[in-house]
């Protein structure tokens, strides 16, 4: 469906805020308790100013070609169909998680330090990570750290006409968006009578 995206956002910000607010001796505090409590929000960081918590931002969404050609997926039906369902558009997601805690920079960083750990620990979110249209399901998110550039990562706050903070950026996969096209229904092929013909050369 096509609300996987948002669904893949708050898979990854709902084990976020579960690790920070487990993380009692340090981050709990920060991230769990109280009205003035931290947050992780899915708004830019230029958008968030004034508040605290960790901004986890999709910045950029693009295509998957290694899996362009995934076959369609076929599910038998009770009449004794089969249903070909179109593959799904296989995506890749890029993140920029930037900590926010106005003039507390090592607090930035142990927040920044505990994302890092949390998807160290848990690169393949599944089962009850899964938030959204994902919850329930057998689906797999993949998370793997992107090592940006520099100049790449100064130019994505270029574009939000901000001053460069610290951050890190995330590749996530595996948040497929389905086909509208309707599934075919297919009868199932239950006996082949071939055809036997005989090759006669010209007379000569």
């Amino acid at each position: 469906m096509y609300t996987r995206i948002l669904s893949t956002s708050q898979s990854l910000a709902g084990l976020l805020l579960r690790r920070f607010v487990a993380d009692v001796a340090d981050l709990g505090t920060f991230f769990g308790g109280g009205a003035a409590a931290g947050n992780v929000y899915l708004s830019t960081p230029q958008e968030l100013t004034g508040k605290s918590g960790l901004s986890l931002w999709l910045y950029r969404v693009s295509r998957d070609d290694t899996r362009l050609n995934d076959p369609p997926r076929l599910r038998p039906l009770a009449s004794g169909q089969i249903e070909v369902v179109p593959p799904p558009l296989p995506l890749r997601l890029h993140y920029l998680m930037t900590p926010l805690a106005k003039d507390q920079p090592e607090l930035e960083q142990r927040i920044l330090g505990a994302v890092l750990q949390a998807f160290y620990s848990t690169p393949i979110l599944s089962g009850s990570d899964l938030a959204g249209d994902f919850a329930g399901t057998r689906a797999q998110i993949y998370v793997r750290l992107e090592a940006l550039s520099l100049d790449e990562t100064a130019r994505v706050w270029e574009a939000l006409s901000s001053s460069f903070q610290l951050c890190v950026s995330y590749e996530v996969t595996l948040a497929n968006i389905d086909s509208a096209v309707l599934p075919q229904r297919e009868s199932l092929v239950e006996s082949v009578h071939p055809r036997v013909a005989q090759l006669v050369g010209e007379a000569s």
